[in-house]
């Protein structure tokens, strides 16, 4: 270890830099949400312009300039869209997006023609589609109570999945493509995700705690699948983080990994059970 890196431990960040990101994170999402959903939308199209940058940079070598501008284009007139015209809106504006991709990518000829073209739309299901769904959960009735609840799901998958992991952990999970993840911390995020699904049913959404539970349960799972389909990623390509804007975290899409994914479950979920 050089003299100018730092050992974090177990942690692998920074924490109080890291906690302190997250919170004040947090606290502009709630803001916008209870002020006016319509700030939520354009903060969504904003970090998913800012984390299509990071993925086109990561996943695209060899992309000319007037691809890598057109998918941050596209990127946020996806999200906003779905604000706008709801989940018609949002699946047009892929359909439309997708084709924009397949023909300007002509203009660049033959060479890695469809390599470029399969990474580019990758990226725009990856971050703006899936993100879409989050502001389509706001536009609901108790948008913002629910766009917080699965918020707070997903964090809770995270919170008790490092507690535990750093305890308890001694089985990893899966070695190969996220070797810190364990077992243990697997059982301790499915426990305080039952918590906080529990809770939120009784107390903020008045209904039975066994919903909660069972949408708990899924959000965890499916939460845990987008930290590992990120973790393969970036195993993948060779990289630590898909950036490094943010102190303590990585890029925008080190955050928004577990959350794009859980944003369209929690869109089926909700929209079942509530």
């Amino acid at each position: 270890m050089t003299s100018n890196q730092t050992d974090y431990g177990k942690a692998g960040r920074n924490l109080p830099v890291a906690t302190a990101v997250g919170l004040g994170l947090l606290a502009t999402v709630i803001a916008s949400l209870f002020i006016d959903v319509r700030f939520f939308a354009i903060l969504v199209a904003f970090a998913a312009m800012l984390a299509v940058r990071e993925l086109s940079k990561a996943l695209a070598v060899g992309l000319s300039d007037r691809m890598s501008i057109l998918l941050q284009i596209l990127a946020p007139a996806i999200v906003v869209s779905a604000a706008v015209s709801g989940v018609e809106g949002l699946l047009a504006a892929f359909v439309v997006s997708a084709l924009l991709v397949l023909t300007v990518r002509l203009l660049d000829g033959q060479e890695a023609y469809v390599h470029h073209v399969t990474r580019s739309i990758f990226t725009l299901v990856y971050a703006p589609l899936l993100a879409g769904f989050a502001v389509l959960l706001s536009t609901q009735e108790d948008g913002a109570w629910k766009v917080l609840a699965f918020i707070l799901l997903t964090a809770a998958t995270d919170l008790g999945g490092y507690a535990a992991g750093a305890i308890f952990g001694k089985h990893p999970m899966a070695p190969k493509i996220s070797p810190k993840k364990s077992w243990e911390g697997f059982v301790g995020a499915l426990v305080l995700q039952l918590i906080v699904g529990v809770v939120l049913w009784i107390y903020v959404f008045d209904q039975p705690w066994w919903e909660g539970a069972i949408v708990g349960f899924v959000m965890m799972l499916t939460a845990t699948i987008g930290d590992l389909v990120e973790s393969m990623i970036k195993r993948d390509l060779g990289i630590k983080d898909m950036g490094s804007l943010l102190p303590g975290h990585g890029g925008v899409m080190d955050r928004l990994d577990s959350l794009v994914i859980n944003a369209f479950m929690a869109w089926l979920l909700f929209g079942f059970f509530l």
